[in-house]
């Protein structure tokens, strides 16, 4: 970090580093965070609160006061809760802020008002309940054992846009002679690092991992001693359901020759060190669940996990830190409020609680670090929640992001420079405590001081609210955990904690912490791993015969981002990516304004015609505003269905119809 200072003597961000001594990330930083100081003072930060001057949506605003602000948002919950009850008010939260504290921060205070709880669930829940089905508590493996395999299978994972330094490391293992292999449902940056490419049908994949798995049992290339010691469950799978999936099947079902089944068959049972990366998108169909307990069956018949090898799907790091003090669950009513899916927000909005069966209407939301208007499925629905006037409207936010814009108060949020936290990953294994290394810009306020705020305004006065962000850090490390034994008070890895440093956490080994110890491909209420049809499997075919792959893009993770002019010059606006073959079907020429839609809605963007992606699939990059896209952007096209397992969402499993748009629309 390089600090300066402005005219007035206050202190600056001049620029943003990597640090060259992290243990993971050796100094490189993602293209998204590199000049991060572009986002701490970008143009249109919100450095004061505001109260809404027009309609909503249309962002227009006045200046107030903090007190004011707060004196209001007071006034108004206490008048809901009065009328409708606790439950009538919603907290919408994400990953805008992923820090310990300031990423929970808002449990104590909705506990305590006995608001309805939110179900994160937006991301991979689908992947979670999958691992947590086959493998138990088992952390993830380290994702430097990928440093020594001899072959690295990259499946439904961008790594160049979303997991940089982990494709360092395949990079490595490839100069040292491992074959690296990316499976996908098209042609994505990452396949320009890799040595052989396979794309399959989207939601192809749990019945791709059977069809190996499959090749692999009859050719003898299991590892029968390590099923015998440390696996549940093979016999029932091999019996039951690998016979059904040979390679024929498997080629009909994925879209892969029968060939190509084989020989990367043969290559993942050959290899003395198999390692598999999974991504997220697999796993966002309707059984993404199943998706990833087939791949685990796949990777665990070789016993690669004995040999130094395994599938990473995550590190798995929630179990070394117990934030029971910060959450403070016993301040929940009883009995417990209402759970409501942040995939189904636009049906919370809309139509809950008009049977009066799920309790009351939803008439308040807090939203902070989240910008659900942008990211949630079903737009047009969240949009239209967004757009009542008898729903008050609260966003903590630093820009004036699609939500925000909809907002009757919004209060002015610091950027993760602006505040202490204590950050974990589930992508590598170390973890850092930041403290601010400049005073928050205009009267930004974190997260937890916000909502300390509140509880005063609202008159709590509850211990948890007494305490500062680092105080329940220090709480929080207090709390002994085998994932930190060195990391005690006094210790000198607490100390270089405390310093700010990188400090590596000690994960649990050896044992697979599952009930019976082993792992377990084909629990009793479960059985083995199938390959079923997902959502899109089962839509219209016929009048939508295109599958959307909504894909991350190198220069913006998710809405965040939108702020910086310079990644959007390289980020281009919203586009289209379509085969050739089906863009002539449809008169569509590379450059073309076209309009993607469905049942749910419609978005324009610009065609871009590209082999990369195959016939009967469209791939949409990125997340954009709706200014940047001039209506409703892609996912206003995506459904508010959950995975089987998980409640996750579903956003790799939709159809679309593209035609060609009237440029003066």
């Amino acid at each position: 970090m390089q600090i300066g200072h402005d005219d007035q003597g206050r202190e600056r961000v001049d620029a943003v580093r990597g640090d060259p001594d992290h243990g993971y990330t050796r100094g490189s930083l993602c293209p998204k965070v590199n000049r991060y100081e572009r986002t701490v003072y970008a143009p249109g930060r919100v450095l004061t609160p505001l109260l809404r001057a027009g309609p909503k949506g249309s962002g227009q605003f006045t200046p107030t006061s903090w007190d004011d602000a707060l004196s209001l948002i007071a006034r108004r919950w206490h008048a809901i809760r009065a009328a409708h009850g606790g439950e009538a008010i919603l907290p919408v939260s994400y990953a805008g802020t992923m820090g310990l504290v300031q990423r929970n921060a808002l449990h104590p205070l909705f506990h305590k008002l006995g608001a309805s709880l939110l179900d994160r669930a937006i991301c991979t829940p689908a992947q979670e309940a999958g691992w947590a089905q086959v493998m138990g508590d088992t952390p993830g493996p380290d994702p430097d054992d990928v440093l020594a395999a001899d072959l690295v299978v990259l499946w439904g994972t961008n790594a160049l846009a979303t997991n940089i330094h982990f494709l360092h490391r395949v990079k490595k293992a490839r100069e040292r002679g491992a074959h690296v292999v990316l499976i996908d449902t098209w042609r994505q940056p990452t396949a320009d690092h890799v040595d052989a490419t396979h794309l399959v049908r989207p939601g192809s994949d749990a019945a791709l991992a059977l069809g190996l798995l499959h090749v692999l049992h009859g050719e003898g290339l299991v590892d029968h001693a390590f099923l015998d010691a440390h696996v549940q469950g093979y016999d029932v799978l091999a019996r039951d359901v690998l016979p059904a999936h040979t390679p024929a099947d498997t080629a009909a079902r994925t879209g892969l020759h029968e060939a190509t089944v084989v020989a990367l068959a043969r290559a993942i049972g050959r290899a003395k060190v198999p390692f598999v990366r999974v991504g997220g998108g697999p796993f966002r169909t309707g059984r993404g669940a199943e998706a990833l307990r087939a791949m685990l069956a796949l990777v665990t018949a070789t016993g690669a996990w004995a040999r130094g090898g395994g599938l990473f799907a995550s590190t798995g790091t929630a179990d070394a830190f117990d934030a029971s003090s910060l959450l403070r669950p016993d301040l929940m009513p009883t009995p417990r409020p209402r759970v409501i899916n942040l995939n189904r927000l636009g049906h919370a909005l809309t139509e809950l609680g008009n049977d009066g069966d799920d309790g009351p209407p939803v008439h308040a939301i807090y939203v902070s670090h989240c910008n659900p208007a942008a990211v949630c499925p079903d737009q047009n629905a969240v949009l239209r929640g967004l757009a009542r006037d008898d729903l008050f409207t609260v966003v903590h936010e630093r820009f004036l992001t699609d939500t925000a814009r909809y907002a009757d108060v919004v209060l002015p949020a610091p950027t993760m420079l602006e505040t202490s936290d204590l950050y974990r990953s589930y992508g590598q294994f170390f973890v850092q405590r930041t403290r601010p290394v400049i005073a928050p810009v205009g009267e930004c306020r974190s997260n937890w001081d916000t909502i300390r705020a509140l509880a005063a305004a609202l008159g709590f006065h509850d211990d948890v609210f007494g305490k500062t962000a680092d105080e329940h850090i220090d709480a929080v490390l207090d709390v002994p955990s085998p994932w930190r034994a060195h990391l005690s008070r006094g210790s000198v890895d607490r100390a270089a904690l405390d310093r700010g440093e990188a400090v590596r956490l000690t994960p649990p080994r050896g044992a697979f912490l599952t009930p019976s110890g082993r792992i377990e491909l084909s629990p009793a209420h479960l059985g083995p791993p199938r390959a079923q049809p997902t959502w899109a499997d089962l839509d219209d075919a016929a009048r939508f015969p295109l599958r959307l792959q909504p894909a991350p893009a190198l220069y913006r993770l998710n809405s965040s981002f939108a702020e910086r002019d310079d990644l959007n010059d390289r980020l281009g606006g919203p586009a289209l990516l379509l085969h050739p073959d089906d863009a002539a079907a449809r008169d569509v020429d590379d450059g073309a304004l076209v309009v993607a839609f469905n049942l749910l809605g419609e978005t324009r963007a610009r065609a871009r015609l590209t082999t990369a992606v195959p016939r009967g699939v469209v791939v949409a990059e990125g997340v954009f505003t709706l200014a940047e896209a001039q209506g409703p952007t892609v996912n206003a096209l995506l459904s508010q269905r959950l995975t089987d397992h998980g409640a996750g969402s579903t956003f790799s499993d939709n159809r679309v119809e593209v035609a060609r748009a009237p440029e003066d629309r």
